[in-house]
């Protein structure tokens, strides 16, 4: 059992929440008059990333990387909101007496944690994030803050992610030792996609794959933006491949995709789902997955208690996720917890 020497749980809440607080339409800062990843239409919205569960369209005004506002346009329209502003890692903007910051938060391209500082207290939200090395989007920046706003999708102790390489490799060796199968692994879109393409290339695997079109805009965008996903091609919906151009083939789709009539061109395919659920065998049981690749895009367990001791935050305020599993282990560790409880959140991105 981790303890701690820090002051006891449950004291007195922060002064943090007397200007930054939850509302229906998500986490408000009324100090800057302005919503983080809200649920619904608002004046001012500050976005983390690009996933549909934190970048919705409707808003007055978005504040956020340049990558998730070019994210939000291809998903969304180019008019998907009334104003953009840009700002890079590293940049701050003033707002009504407070500071603004985006640092990388290494979940997905152009993911960022949002760092704002006002009345001398500064404040983390980290959005989605992940600790572990990621060839298609910048590492996670630790900031030390007196208030930390941690996501909980993996807050679990069973939960502890495979390195993604090793997980590349068993999809390549399953490949080589199955050839007349096609291989059909589900991920999702936007980040997901990507970083296992990116993966299978770095650990050696040249041929060509095959992506459903509802993954080609967003891997083009990957591709604009720098990373070599080397040959790639695309596998119309009302295509007429014959059946046998796929044996030995790697075809990537979104996870419904799976089931779908889409399917059944490919030859006894053998799936695979790019998941950090695929930890849990029932849910890869469930999804028919015959090869489960435990490959996530959020922080597991080990890496949200080691992320949120290097804070040092005083308070740490939990979202989206197995909130009461975090907030009671960190209460046994001597920090100060308490669950948002925002809704809207769907985990898009895993």
């Amino acid at each position: 059992m981790q303890t701690s020497s820090r002051s006891p749980p449950f004291a007195k809440p922060h002064p943090a929440g007397r200007w930054l607080y939850p509302r229906p339409e998500g986490l408000f800062c009324e100090a800057g008059g302005f919503y983080i990843d809200p649920s619904k239409p608002v004046d001012k919205a500050v976005i983390t990333h690009g996933h549909a569960d934190h970048a919705r369209r409707g808003h007055g005004a978005v504040l956020a990387t340049p990558e998730t506002i070019a994210v939000m346009k291809i998903r969304y329209g180019e008019n998907c909101a009334g104003a953009f502003q840009p700002i890079h890692y590293g940049e701050t903007v003033s707002l009504n007496g407070l500071s603004i910051g985006f640092v990388p938060a290494g979940h997905i391209l152009g993911s960022a944690q949002i760092i704002v500082e006002h009345a001398g207290t500064r404040v983390v939200i980290s959005g989605d994030y992940k600790r572990a090395a990621d060839p298609t989007c910048e590492p996670f920046e630790l900031v030390p803050c007196d208030v930390f706003v941690t996501e909980a999708t993996f807050a679990l102790p069973v939960f502890r992610h495979e390195p993604a390489d090793k997980e590349a490799c068993r999809l390549i060796k399953a490949i080589r030792q199955q050839p007349d199968r096609t291989h059909l692994l589900g991920v999702y879109g936007l980040g997901k996609c990507q970083r296992m393409i990116a993966l299978l290339r770095r650990s050696g695997f040249d041929q060509t794959i095959h992506l459903h079109g509802a993954l080609v805009q967003l891997t083009e965008f990957y591709q604009h933006s720098g990373f070599d996903m080397g040959s790639l091609r695309t596998i119309e919906t009302g295509g007429t491949d014959r059946r046998q151009d796929y044996a030995g083939e790697l075809v990537m789709c979104p996870p419904s995709a799976i089931a779908d009539r889409w399917s059944r061109r490919f030859p006894d395919p053998a799936t695979a789902f790019s998941s950090g659920w695929m930890r849990i065998r029932g849910r890869a049981r469930q999804r028919g997955v015959e090869l489960p690749l435990i490959v996530s895009d959020h922080a597991d367990w080990p890496e949200l208690i080691t992320t949120i001791e290097e804070t040092g935050a005083e308070e740490v305020w939990v979202t989206h996720g197995r909130e009461d599993a975090l907030v009671h282990q960190l209460g046994l560790m001597g920090i100060s917890a308490r669950a948002l409880a925002l809704v809207g959140f769907d985990d898009e991105g895993d």
